[in-house]
């Protein structure tokens, strides 16, 4: 496949006006070609004009149309082989291995929610037949289903160049729903973002749907994703990055006269805690675990463990000189872009300079350009509930060991952290009534709980949850991973006294689906 530099606005590839972005490899630091010049306000406007033009045609596919052009896409990804796979290991400096497994996940992505969409259950069928002799008032026949929002707004992720972003969980839960797409592809991997884009562009066209169900933009600065929240045609924000970027496209949306929502994931220092007994029987095992998952992808994942809470004494040393030698190992590792390994290297300085914090282990130290080297410091629980700065997420392989001085500083730590995508508990069973009295307050902060696992790993499925409370997310009723994901782009509406020619077909009398609807009140066989 050619990479060509150009934008895709429905089928049409247009080259950009603004200043051209290039791609960095991130492990040499050269520049990579093309350039890919960004779009302008018009180009938005284009883009979204198509969108509207095709939402309600394809909102209005069967459900085997639609699964049929997603598992399409899919198909298509698969078959750009080692092109794509090529390219995003030179844009991102990820290891090969890596690329291949995210690849496998993002078509695996898009096949689960053609399952979805064939099933219909999403659609959330609901009857209440008429009752027309009820006293002392009598009933309308009620129906209800879920219907897409509208075209929606995607904005791909440095992290994951494939399963966040082009074709990601967001734009996949988005075309399940029904909603066209229009996205903003990231700076730091745009050949990556055009093959992709090119593959999706063909599955619209060998399905033979509208060309402006998807488009792709490309932009440096603020231009194109603030034309493209405020376009009054987009009806909702998909995000995956940082929380400065987050908010800010919060903002915008909530200035609009119609202000939509945004479903951005932020920020998170994901928690383990350690429980006494599971601490005191297999600590080493613990330290050695703890530090691979600290470690993986060089700590550039958004559920990486940055912070460790456990009773302070002999055991949590033990585990401290344990993790420290396991980390001396570790070598140094490419991260994603200049600018993320430049943010990271300022979050452990921060720390380096942070009177409250002592620096317990280093890894391994850079050997080439863009390396972060992985750091593991050591505070109190007191003066973590002092400091504020102590628990701002460092994005890379660097975590903070919290020593509580007994149970209830362990709970007033728990209850002091932000909201967080995952939470994981380290347990034997004579832990169980100390987990226990935490699980309220953990299930108030976070999105996912885990018991004696790693938070890094999201398996796709129907009963995932990656989103949290804020400022993990800015919606804490969602989930951008998982089948559950195609609930943000729904909303309800009922249809009174129609008669069954007019209804939709997922409400008609005769149920030619076959779902499972709610009929007044009672799930059908």
């Amino acid at each position: 496949m050619t990479l060509t530099g150009k934008m895709l606005i429905g089928q049409r590839a247009i080259l950009g006006s603004r200043e051209a972005l290039h791609a960095m490899n991130p492990a040499t630091d050269q520049s990579l070609e093309p350039g890919y010049p960004g779009g302008t306000a018009a180009h938005v406007a284009q883009a979204c004009t198509l969108a509207w033009a095709a939402f309600d045609a394809y909102r209005d596919t069967s459900l085997e149309n639609r699964a049929a052009f997603l598992e399409t896409i899919a198909s298509e990804i698969d078959a750009l082989g080692d092109t794509l796979i090529d390219r995003a290991v030179a844009e991102t400096g990820l290891a090969r291995a890596r690329i291949l497994g995210e690849r496998g996940r993002t078509c695996q992505q898009l096949r689960s929610f053609a399952r979805v969409v064939r099933a219909g259950q999403w659609l959330d069928a609901r009857v209440d037949p008429a009752l027309p002799q009820r006293q002392p008032l009598p009933r309308a026949d009620l129906r209800q289903r879920q219907v897409a929002l509208g075209p929606v707004a995607v904005f791909g992720a440095s992290n994951f160049p494939l399963a966040f972003s082009v074709a990601g969980g967001d734009t996949a839960s988005a075309l399940a729903a029904g909603c066209p797409v229009v996205v903003k592809a990231h700076s730091a991997h745009p050949g990556t973002s055009e093959l992709v884009g090119q593959a999706v562009a063909r599955a619209v066209q060998h399905c033979g749907l509208p060309e402006g169900v998807f488009s792709l933009l490309f932009g440096s600065g603020r231009e194109v994703g603030v034309a493209l929240v405020s376009d009054p045609r987009v009806k909702a924000v998909g995000f995956t990055g940082s929380r400065s970027g987050g908010l800010a496209l919060c903002d915008v949306a909530h200035a609009r006269p119609e202000p939509i929502p945004v479903y951005a994931e932020m920020s998170s220092i994901n928690p383990v805690l350690l429980f006494p007994a599971a601490l005191r029987a297999r600590g080493d095992a613990l330290a050695q675990g703890f530090i691979a998952s600290l470690t993986q992808g060089a700590g550039q994942l958004c559920t990486n463990p940055g912070l460790v809470l456990a009773h302070q004494g002999a055991d949590l040393d033990r585990f401290i000189v344990t993790a420290s030698a396991h980390l001396a190992h570790c070598p140094a590792q490419t991260m994603l872009t200049p600018g993320i390994y430049q943010a990271y290297q300022q979050g452990v300085s921060a720390l380096n300079t942070n009177s409250h914090a002592h620096l317990a282990a280093s890894g391994a130290g850079a050997q080439g350009p863009n390396q972060g080297q992985a750091h593991l410091f050591v505070t109190s629980a007191r003066h973590l509930l002092a400091d504020p700065a102590l628990h701002t997420e460092v994005f890379g392989a660097t975590a903070l060991i919290v020593q509580c001085a007994n149970e209830a500083e362990m709970r007033q730590v728990a209850e002091h952290l932000e909201g967080q995508l995952t939470a994981t508990l380290h347990l034997d069973d004579s832990d169980l009534p100390l987990a226990r009295a935490l699980l309220p307050t953990l299930e108030r902060k976070a999105g996912r709980l885990l018991v004696n696992g790693w938070p890094t790993g999201v398996e796709v499925c129907d009963a995932m949850v990656h989103g949290g409370p804020f400022p993990a997310t800015s919606d804490a009723r969602g989930t951008s991973v998982g089948t559950a994901a195609i609930l943000r782009f729904l909303r309800p509406v009922c249809y009174q006294d129609f008669p069954d020619s007019l209804l939709p077909v997922a409400l008609g009398q005769a149920n030619p689906l076959h779902l499972r609807r709610l009929l007044d009140g009672q799930r059908e066989a």
